[in-house]
């Protein structure tokens, strides 16, 4: 048999998740030297994750990488294979069966927890299904926000907690003609929010907001940011963070800030409060939200390496509405390792290991589901090159006694079990209907929140 890769013998890949790194993998594998055919798996019948679900509808700028994403998918080694999911509707055994090399690309899908007392109270949230739900994710499409409250709390200060209290600070003048669900402007359209906290545990000098989302705040219509001037107080070590010349991010931020603290916007219809070194102790209410608890912090450590610890001072705020960000994490597939603790597959350089270090033939990982949740959607086009070339290094160890037949043999599976995948071509018919339904609003597009709907529309278009 031809060694793998050649054209005697193509290496066939299946891409679990069709997210950046999905996308970013397979065109470093389509601009390897060898004969490839890949096959790009999608639970859902829309491809692009975050970029579609994640990146806020006011920011269509950063959404513009999809364009990449559909010149990758115009190559002839490229195969989309969307509404399966992996561990549903084919396991990863049946991958290794019929692939030479699976890479894992399926993102941190789930968020972190708080760990404290009234978390599951109605009216306490995760900002991923917030920003799901206002993104028309289809997860999330029937999810319910009581926005009747006049304060919201968002735990948590990078960007997307920063998304988070934009939109909820943005009139719908602002949001119209943006690619936001319709189901949710019409309920952010009778919001009865005037007041929002953005609480973070560590000091002004550790927001993990970039300055560019940051400085948004400072040009909302009707919300005035606010950030009382002894919040900008700082210890030594904060101080030598700030004059760090490699941390000239955070010293924006930090500008920013006190740009707020001095502002006269207080004035302004809506508020929306940066306040730091607290943390949430508590939820109570009787059968909802109703008040916080939270505890003062101190910062504690060397610069770059400062932790908060409470000091034991509480004090209470009133408010209907929590929303926790403080960071995402991967979940467990059936058929693979999982490092519980960092939520991701244990790897190395992308190539999966067992739970003792052993690497994994055939599995690979790339993404936030590899490295955990950091970077932004650039980040992931090296990390996914850095994790193939780790496959093409791995070449003459992958099976090549057989000649393996990737998705020819998965649609049979499919067809047996009744589970109609949807093509890239189908993709672009539900494409075409969402931009057409979008064209009599003013918007770019009206997203097809219904799988079901999405399987109709392909459908009816033959």
């Amino acid at each position: 048999m031809a060694q793998v890769g050649t054209e005697h013998n193509p290496l066939y890949v299946a891409i679990v998740g069709s997210g950046p790194s999905g996308f970013y993998a397979a065109e470093a594998l389509i601009r390897s030297e060898r004969t490839v055919k890949i096959d790009l798996f999608e639970r859902l019948p829309v491809p692009f994750g975050l970029v579609r679900s994640g990146v806020a509808p006011d920011h269509p700028k950063l959404k513009q990488a999809i364009q990449v994403y559909e010149k990758i998918a115009e190559a002839p080694q490229f195969n989309f294979i969307g509404n399966v999911s992996i561990g549903r509707d084919i396991s990863v055994e049946e991958l290794a069966r019929h692939y030479h090399a699976v890479i894992f690309t399926c993102g941190a899908e789930s968020d972190r927890k708080l760990g404290i007392p009234g978390e599951n109270l109605a009216g306490s949230h995760t900002a991923t299904e917030f920003v799901g739900w206002y993104n028309g994710h289809p997860d999330y499409r029937d999810r319910h926000f009581d926005l009747s409250h006049e304060t919201a709390v968002i735990i948590g200060q990078g960007n997307v907690a920063a998304d988070v209290g934009r939109i909820l600070s943005k009139t719908v003048d602002e949001l119209r003609h943006t690619d936001i669900a319709g189901h949710a402007l019409e309920v952010l359209a009778e919001s009865k929010i005037r007041r929002i906290y953005i609480v973070g545990r560590r000091g002004p000098a550790q927001a993990k907001f970039t300055s560019k989302e940051l400085k948004e705040f400072g040009e909302l219509s009707v919300c005035g940011a606010v950030v009382e001037p002894a919040e900008l107080q700082l210890n030594d070590a904060s101080r030598i963070e700030l004059e760090d010349k490699t941390n000239a991010g955070s010293r924006k931020v930090f500008e920013l800030l006190s740009e707020f603290a001095t502002s006269t916007s207080r004035d302004k219809q809506r508020q929306c409060h940066f306040t730091f070194l607290k943390s949430p102790v508590e939820l109570q209410g009787r059968s909802r939200v109703e008040k916080i608890i939270f505890e003062k912090n101190r910062l504690q450590g060397e610069p770059f390496n400062q932790s908060a610890v409470g000091i034991g001072e509480t004090f209470e705020l009133e408010a209907g509405l929590l929303f926790r960000s403080i960071g995402y994490r991967g979940k467990s597939l059936t058929g693979l390792p999982f490092d519980d603790k960092r939520g991701v597959f244990p790897n190395r350089d992308g190539h999966i290991t067992d739970t003792q270090g052993q690497l994994l033939p055939q599995f690979y990982t790339a993404g936030w589901i590899k490295r955990g949740p950091t970077g932004i959607i650039g980040t992931n086009r090296a990390d996914s090159v850095a994790t193939v070339e780790c496959l093409l290094q791995d070449l003459a160890r992958l099976d090549s006694s057989e000649t393996k037949q990737g998705a020819a043999a998965v649609y049979v599976i499919l067809n047996s079990k009744k589970v109609r995948p949807i093509s890239f071509s189908d993709w672009k018919k539900i494409d075409n209907e969402e931009i057409s339904r979008g064209q009599p609003l003013g918007k770019p597009r009206e997203k097809i929140t219904s799988i079901q709907e999405c399987l109709r529309i392909v459908e009816k278009s033959g």
